[in-house]
This record gives C-alpha cells, structure tokens and sequence, in this order.
C-alpha cells in the first residue's frame, strides 16, 4: 500500500509479578475486538515521548513518571501500514481505567496469545518475554564441573536467558552438558538455548535453538527455509546471530523470535575487526520489527544506550559470565 505509514506510539505498562496492561478495540474498529497495548496516534509536530503521556493520559487517565523505547515495528495490514513504538513503562501515577469504555486486563507476558491481538503487537509479545541480558557462556566446556559451577553463579545473580555455545565439544560430549545445564536453568526459572545443529533441539532439553551466522544463511538458501521447523517443538524459541543487513533480513524470512547483532565495540576476540557503533546499529535494526540484542564489547552499563538504539537489551560473554574459582 503506498502513502506515508501511520504513527502510533503504545505502552507496555508494568504491574505487579510481571504483569503487563492491556486494552481491547472497540468492536467496529480496525482490528475491533482484539486485545492491545494502550496508546494511539501521534499528532503532526508531536515526539513520541510527548505523544506517549498524552495518549496514556487521555485513554486510560494515568501520568508516566519513568520509561524506556522496547520496540518498533513496521507493518502492512495491506489497507494501511503502521509505525508501533513501544515504550516500556515501569512508573506512574494514577489508577487506570478505560475512559473510552475500553475493557482493561492484567496479563503475563508468557499467558498472552498472539492470535488474540493485531499482528503489529505480536513481537512486542516476544520482546516482553525475553529477558534485557542474554548469557552466551564461556570458559572451557570440557571441564564440565568448574563450567557449571560457573553457570550456576550467573543463575544466581539474575541471568534468565543462556545461550550454550560450546563449538569444541563434539555432538554427545555437546548433549551431556546441555541436559546439565537444562537442569540448572530449570532449577532457576531461565530459559536455555542451543547453539548447535538444529536437529539437536529436537533430541534434547531446552527452550530454544540459536543458530550461527552460517547455519542461518544455510537454512534461508532452502526453498521451503521454514521446514527446518518440521522437527521442532513449537514452542521453541529461535534466534541467530547476525552481522549485517542481509543477515538481519534473512531472520524475517525463517520468522525468528529475536537476533543478535554484532560487533558493535571491539572485542578482545577480534581485535581491530570493524564495529558497527550505536547509530549503525539502530539504523540496521529499524527495519526488522523484531527484538535484536546488541553484541560487542558490552557491559551492563551499556543497557540504556543499548535501549536508546532500539535493541532489546545486551547478549554477552565477558559481561555475565562469572570468573572461574581460584
């Protein structure tokens, strides 16, 4: 559809244990009778900040006091196209109410049901879902004790999402640890994901499957690149690591639940490789209407630069995996 996107800026509205506010459309109304998240359009000259205390004020009567961007998504609902910015909202003041008669629920992230809202919410669904820090592990995998001693630490202090790369273990000495560590994460309300051959992730315990930059690009060189899924449960996350644009683009074509985006500092790993800086960054990720972790040299402090330029939070080795017991 040509003609210039609509602007609509909506609130993720934090709560108690995690849950989120939601509203439901007015029957009769495009997209009538789903479930979204408050907020509206922008008006001409207006910035999203602005535009978000005032929608939030006038729909459900309540006045932001601290936020943060979550996510942007572009969609074509083929008779018009939008442009969602999403805010997460973690204070305000006031009681909410539907002041346009508009039902209001609480819900969990993890209990809403994507078909039960419009298409252009359904990523912020996954954004919520997932944590803001994403563990790749490190150390030395072949010494599985001391690896998930160390697993366990950063369990312990908050890590919610794992990555389990492991490139120098062979495919059952790879399995073993991944069980162990499914274990651990379990134990801890996280949720573990395998880098490894897709097929794996049919065979063993886990949450999700990540795939490197070259399994990505092999699976989308497929005619059907969707039937890799065949095998999986579908409640599985799925994720990749990516390196530009063309990378990027192939994660909307496998329909991915998130990627990872790198190098956007130097690391020790490959010194004086060319890094991609925030504003490269948040141009590549403005596109793909997906939660995208920034990767590179990261640090915990770097989070609201990190939410500045768009990502949904940091994916890291150095910055969350613990030292190794002296």
């Amino acid at each position: 559809m040509s003609g210039a996107p609509i602007r609509v800026v909506a609130a993720a509205i934090g709560g108690e244990q995690g849950r989120i506010l939601i509203a439901q459309r007015r029957h009769g109304t495009h997209q009538g009778g789903l479930w979204e998240f408050p907020g509206g359009k922008l008006e001409a000259g207006e910035s999203r900040q602005e535009g978000l205390h005032r929608e939030l004020a006038e729909e459900i009567g309540i006045e932001v006091e601290a936020s943060r961007p979550l996510i942007r998504v572009h969609h074509d609902y083929g008779d018009r196209r939008v442009e969602l910015d999403v805010h997460r909202v973690s204070r305000f003041a006031g009681r909410p109410i539907g002041r346009e008669g508009q039902p209001l629920a609480w819900i969990h992230p993890d209990q809403m049901d994507p078909t039960r809202f419009p298409a252009a919410d359904r990523p912020v669904i996954r954004a919520l879902q997932l944590p803001e820090r994403l563990l790749i592990t490190g150390a030395d995998p072949t010494q599985p004790s001391a690896f998930l001693a160390q697993l366990a630490r950063a369990l312990a202090s908050g890590i919610r999402l794992v990555q389990l790369r492991a490139p120098q273990l062979d495919a059952a000495a790879y399995a073993r640890l991944a069980e162990l560590a499914y274990r651990l994460c379990e134990a801890h309300g996280a949720r573990l994901l395998l880098n490894a051959d897709p097929r794996l992730a049919g065979e063993l315990p886990c949450h999700g499957l990540h795939l490197n930059a070259a399994r990505l690009r092999t699976l989308a060189a497929r005619r059907d690149p969707a039937d890799f899924r065949v095998d999986l449960r579908p409640d599985l996350w799925l994720g990749a690591s990516c390196h530009d644009a063309l990378e990027l683009a192939l994660t909307e074509r496998l329909g991915l639940d998130y990627a990872l985006l790198s190098p956007v500092r130097p690391t020790a790993s490959h010194p004086g490789a060319p890094t991609l800086g925030w504003s490269r960054f948040a141009a590549l990720i403005e596109p793909i209407g997906r939660p995208v972790y920034a990767l590179g040299g990261l640090a915990e402090t770097d989070l609201p630069a990190a939410w500045d330029a768009g990502a949904q939070g940091i994916a890291a080795i150095g910055a969350f995996w613990p030292e190794a017991d002296s």
